[in-house]
Parts: C-alpha cells; structure tokens; sequence
C-alpha cells in the first residue's frame, strides 16, 4: 500500500512539474543557453548585413540588386517579401528574448549576491565591455530602432518619396548629424559584439584557459571586420566615395 502511495505521489508530482525546456529556462544555466543562441542569431545576422552593405562600394544597381533578392527569397515559392519578413520576425524573437535573459540574469546575480563589489581591485579588475554591456546594449537597441524607422520603414529618412534604398542611404548618411549618431551607434555595437563573441563559449560551458587568447583574438576579429565594414559606410558617403 505503502508504495501505491508513493508511486501516486510520484506521478503527481510528476504531472504538476513544468515541461523541461520551461523548467531550464528558469535556471541561471538556461538563461545561459538562451542568451547564447540568441546572441549566435544576431552575430549571423550583423555579418551577414555588413557584408550585404558592401554592395553600396560596387553601384547603386548592385545595391539595388541585393536588396531586390532579398525581398525576393525563394520566390516563386513563398510570396515575395514573406520569407524576408519571417528572417525579421526571428531576428526581432530572439532580440527580445535576449533582452529578457539578460534582465532576468542580472536580477538573478543581484539576489544571490546583494552586495556588489566595491574594492577599487574588482572593479578595475573587471573587463571594461563587460561592465558596459548594459549601457551599450540600450544604444544597441535604440540604434536598431532608428535603422528601421530610417530605412525599413522609411519614415525618419530624409529621401524624398519613392527614393530607392540606395538613395535612402546616400540622403542618409549625407546628414552628418545622422552619420555621426551611426558611426557612435556602431563603435558601442562593437563593445557589445566583442563581450558577446568572447563570454559567448563561457556560456555553452566551452571555457578553457588554454583556449582564452584564441577566443579574444576571435572576438577581435570579428568585432574589427563587422564594425569596421559599419563605419566605413557613412565615412564613405561623408568624404564623398559613396555618392
């Protein structure tokens, strides 16, 4: 009888226990996983958006090019834009779940440990883009929205009505207020990329200090190519190479 009971209560038990992914996410671990993957989802996509730009150094036809193929992914057989929009739909999940992850995480740090280090040692002991990650990450967000607003929506870019996107850039970039708030938008995207990229294995629990100069130079790397590519655009419209 006694282990009728016991089975029961098991099986209750059981049947009142969330599902696992749920249950994980909960855990400081799986906020980990989440933040990784998403962040994995985001440096895919800056790279291969930087990459795309450099189009803008060929013609306004091979700009325009892109952009048309993008807008035109497996067409016929998703209508057009649908597939492009999906991509945008993805991006936008996992920017929202990171930002959550990252809030939550942090909430998490602070409870267990409600007194934060104050000894001059921690602080400049501290690696300075993790310590601005929050605050890099709000320009981050900002900027993202005023890219949309700017050349997805349309409606903050100074190029008259039914200009391409080319001539959305160029009217764009050729404001240097404009160009100027990119060029700081960007130089804080490169802090948050450089954190990320590097606490990125940490977070997987692939950490090794044997390992620890190949994942900065990776870091680097990969800040210096996407960040330099960003900046270069604005410059080049600036002093008039992009035209």
């Amino acid at each position: 009888m006694a282990t009728k009971l016991s089975d029961a209560k098991a099986a209750a038990a059981a049947k009142q226990r969330p599902p696992f992914l749920v249950e994980l996410y909960r855990s400081a671990l799986g906020k980990k996983y989440v933040m990784a993957i998403t962040g994995i989802i985001g440096l895919g996509y800056v790279l291969a958006h930087m990459l795309g730009n450099l189009k803008l150094y060929q013609s306004a036809g091979e700009f325009e090019a892109y952009a048309e193929f993008l807008r035109r992914l497996l067409y016929p057989i998703a209508p057009e834009s649908v597939v492009l929009n999906l991509m945008r739909l993805v991006l936008v999940a996992a920017l929202v779940l990171h930002v959550v992850a990252a809030l939550q995480l942090t909430r998490m740090n602070r409870m267990a440990r409600p007194e934060s280090y104050k000894a001059r040692r921690d602080y400049v002991a501290a690696d300075f883009a993790a310590r601005t990650m929050r605050w890099t990450g709000v320009i981050v967000l900002l900027f993202i929205i005023y890219h949309l607003a700017d050349f997805t929506w349309g409606f903050a870019n100074p190029a008259p009505d039914g200009a391409g996107l080319y001539e959305k850039v160029i009217a764009s970039f050729s404001e240097p207020a404009i160009a100027g708030f990119y060029l700081v938008a960007n130089l804080a995207l490169g802090v948050h990329l450089y954190h990320g990229v590097w606490s990125l294995f940490q977070s997987l629990g692939w950490s090794s200090r044997r390992f620890n100069h190949w994942r900065r130079s990776l870091a680097i790397a990969f800040t210096v190519v996407v960040i330099g590519g960003n900046l270069s655009f604005p410059i080049a419209v600036q002093l008039g190479v992009i035209s």
